[in-house]
């Protein structure tokens, strides 16, 4: 039967399994012939190997600071365009053209959402916890229903308007296996619109 790879490769993974080696290699270096030299380019790769990692988390680190302080910013500064855009609208001198030359007049929706369905994926995170992902295609968000063991029908759990949204409710009974069925459909203004997505049944672990 073949083996798989001893050498793993998540940088965290080969990092741990490096250090192990080159720490048990230096008890054996006499029984296997190993020179100093050997011993120097072993700890020479793992300080290397630790730094390379380290500055790859560091990268990693700051991108997403600065894509969080990006989103803040921008959520921000639509505030305030938004805001603003209402008081124009809202003063007697405003007109279609004004709105059109300051582009704050949105498109109108042309969309026809009959033959779309949401398509829903979810992690079971144990104890009661689902991570819902779906699809939001140009919709404003979903309506998501939901049929635990114990519901007659599905019932309404929430309005989400961004992927993913996560089930918190716990368990019904803390130490069982529970079964539920989640479906969705598009919401556009106030309105459902389009198909409910094919039923996805999660099997939450306690």
């Amino acid at each position: 039967m073949s083996k798989s790879d001893y050498i793993p490769h998540p940088d965290n993974d080969l990092q741990i399994w490096h250090d192990r080696f080159k720490n048990n290699i230096v008890t054996q270096q006499a029984v296997l012939g190993l020179s100093a030299e050997d011993i120097a380019t072993i700890n020479s790769d793992n300080e290397e190997l630790h730094a390379k990692i380290a500055a790859v988390n560091a990268t990693a680190a700051a991108a997403h600071s600065a894509i969080a302080d990006k989103a803040a910013s921008r959520g921000h500064i639509e505030s305030n365009i938004r805001a603003m855009s209402r008081r124009i609208k809202a003063h007697p001198a405003y007109t279609e053209a004004m709105g059109s030359l300051l582009g704050i007049i949105g498109v109108e929706n042309q969309i026809n959402f009959s033959t779309y369905k949401p398509i829903l994926s979810a992690i079971d995170q144990t104890g009661g916890i689902v991570l819902l992902k779906f699809n939001k295609y140009k919709s404003d968000g979903i309506n998501i229903y939901c049929q635990r063991e114990v519901d007659a029908e599905l019932i309404f759990l929430s309005r989400v308007m961004m992927s993913p949204f996560t089930d918190n409710r716990p368990l019904l009974v803390a130490s069982k296996p529970e079964l539920r069925r989640y479906t969705a459909v598009y919401v556009t203004g106030d309105d459902e619109v389009g198909q409910f997505s094919d039923e996805l049944v999660v099997n939450c672990a306690p």
